[in-house]
This record gives structure tokens, sequence and C-alpha cells, in this order.
């Protein structure tokens, strides 16, 4: 149990609001629970949820110890009282999530609980998958990420045996990954493969393609094909032989046909009649394609799996 003191500048707020504050790590849903159980109290005595707290009242908090925890990215996972996640495939070891455009696969710079690993923990933890205090050291973690307004396919492993196998094969190249991206203008010739050198500034997060071999560049290589064209757009897939840092839209961008509301690398003037304020892709498909012994993983080797629904692929090409 821990209580709080309502100080001068604490008062004249809400009892819910209050506890959001003070207790950061607790799911809002949970607070509501608590609070109608009288697990969270002012002065000895159950009480509304929108009570206005006085100062000098005595909040008494009846709450598991790792509530009060300082919030960090290790234990945002306590935070989310509802994961959501649109699976693609789950198994024992591994879970495929379809992350949504707009959210970040870890914290950036800061604490944050609505991310996806703090979503995937959550979710875990609730279905009795990964229990924490029986943990030593393990967490379920993320074996690849994708950019915040780019969408989909990111894996994730259970075990620390699913992620290391995981990390090994990522590292070797031997999982195909497949975006689809909506361009400007109608890609010429209509499918090939981009051949490039991309160097990383990182302190702008920003990368610059060359054509020629220099100094702290690295070899980018994308096969692409148009699948289809409308209205000065056209759809279009992509396979990552190489991956580096925005290697899809920087080389697109490059090639003269940029990412629809790509404004990093494109140009917000074409992107403004459309409405969007970040790029058109997803990381729609991957398939395993092990070229050398995958341990506990092996029964995953020649599976393919896919998002069923790409939103601005129906906006604007239909389904």
């Amino acid at each position: 149990m821990k209580e709080f003191v309502i100080s001068k500048n604490d008062g004249e707020q809400r009892l819910d609001r209050f506890i959001g504050k003070a207790v950061p790590l607790l799911p809002a849903s949970l607070a509501q629970k608590y609070i109608r159980l009288k697990r969270i109290k002012v002065n000895g005595k159950g009480s509304k949820r929108d009570y206005k707290l006085l100062p000098g009242d005595v909040v008494q908090c009846y709450v598991n110890d790792e509530f009060f925890e300082k919030p960090t990215e290790k234990n945002s996972y306590l935070a989310v009282g509802d994961p959501k996640l649109d699976i693609v495939y789950e198994d024992d070891n591994i879970l495929l999530v379809n992350k949504k455009a707009g959210m970040l696969c870890h914290s950036a710079g800061g604490w944050s609980y609505n991310t996806l690993i703090a979503h995937i923990q959550a979710y875990l933890q609730k279905n009795g998958e990964w229990v924490p205090d029986d943990e030593n050291s393990f967490v379920p973690a993320l074996c690849n990420r994708i950019d915040r307004n780019t969408s989909g396919i990111v894996i994730a492993a259970k075990t620390s045996e699913a992620l290391r196998i995981m990390n090994d094969k990522i590292r070797d190249r031997e999982i195909d990954k497949f975006y689809l991206c909506i361009v400007h203008g109608k890609p010429k010739p209509p499918e090939g493969t981009l051949r490039d050198f991309i160097f990383k500034d990182a302190v702008k997060n920003q990368v610059y393609v060359r054509k020629a071999p220099e100094k702290g560049a690295k070899t980018a290589i994308t096969k692409y094909r148009t699948l289809k064209s409308a209205g000065g757009l056209s759809l279009v897939e992509c396979e990552l032989l190489t991956g580096r840092t925005h290697q899809i839209r920087a080389q697109l961008a490059a090639a003269g046909f940029p990412l629809l509301g790509d404004g990093k690398y494109g140009l917000n003037t074409k992107n403004k009649p459309y409405g969007e304020s970040g790029q058109a892709l997803c990381s729609y498909r991957l398939r395993f394609s092990f070229k050398t012994d995958a341990g506990a993983l092996n029964y995953l080797n020649g599976r393919e799996f896919a998002v069923q629904k790409v939103d601005f692929v129906e906006k604007y090409f239909g389904k």
C-alpha cells in the first residue's frame, strides 16, 4: 500500500485523473476498477472517481508494487490494460503482428506505453505465456523494426531461442521481405532492380543515395515491379535484397518516383492534394527461406505470410 498526501498543487482535480498522473503504469481501466472496489481510497474510505481532491486529503492505494516503479521502456507493458494487436500468425515461438502506421515499435527518446512491443508484452503476460517474475533476464522482443509511419509485419520472439534464431536468419538474409507502396508517377521501366549506395546521417535520421561507392556508404539493392497505375499514381511491390535504413523510400525517390505521403524524401507539394502525411508503405508479405538449419524453427521454412488488407491500397486502387 502506498499513500499520497494531497498538496496545494494536487488539489482541485478528480481522483481518477490524479491516479493517472501519480501512478502512470496503472492502466486507466484498472484504476477505475480499483476505485470501485475501494482498493483506492480517500481518507480511509471509498470514493467516487470524480471526487475532487482537497489539500490535506490522503489517498491510499492498495495496488501491486510493480505499478509504483519508475516508468521505463522495460516495464511499459504494465500500463497497457487492453492490448490491441492485429495478429497475422502465432505459435509457441513467434508472433507476426501487423503494425499500424503511426505506432512506434519502441519508445523514441523517452517512455511511452503505446508502442508495439508494450502491447505485445502485455498480450503475452495477460495470456499467461510470459510471467516476468519467473524470468531472470528474458523478455519477449522484436526481431525486426519498421518506421513509425510504415505499416506491416513485425516479427516478435516469445522465447530466447526463437529470438536468437530469428536474429541470425534476418542477419543472414534468410527471410524474404516484400513491401507494397504507392508512388507518384509511373515507374520506367515498369519493373527492375535498383542498385545504389546509401549513406546514413544518424543525426538527421536521413539517408542519401549515391550512384558510386564512397566512404561510409553501403550497398542497397531493391527489386520492384509495378502492379497498377491510375490517376498519376502507381502501386508498386518491392523486395528488399538488402536492409538499409529508409531504403525503399530513398531509392524510389532518387529514381524519380517518390512515395505518396513521404515528406522526407518526396515533395510535400505533390502530397498535399492527397492529404497524406505519412508514406504509403507496408511490409505486407514475408517468406521464411532458410538456407541453413533453423533448429526449433525449422517448421517455418518455406512458409509465407501476408497482411490481408492494406488500407492505402484499397483507398487508391480498390480491393
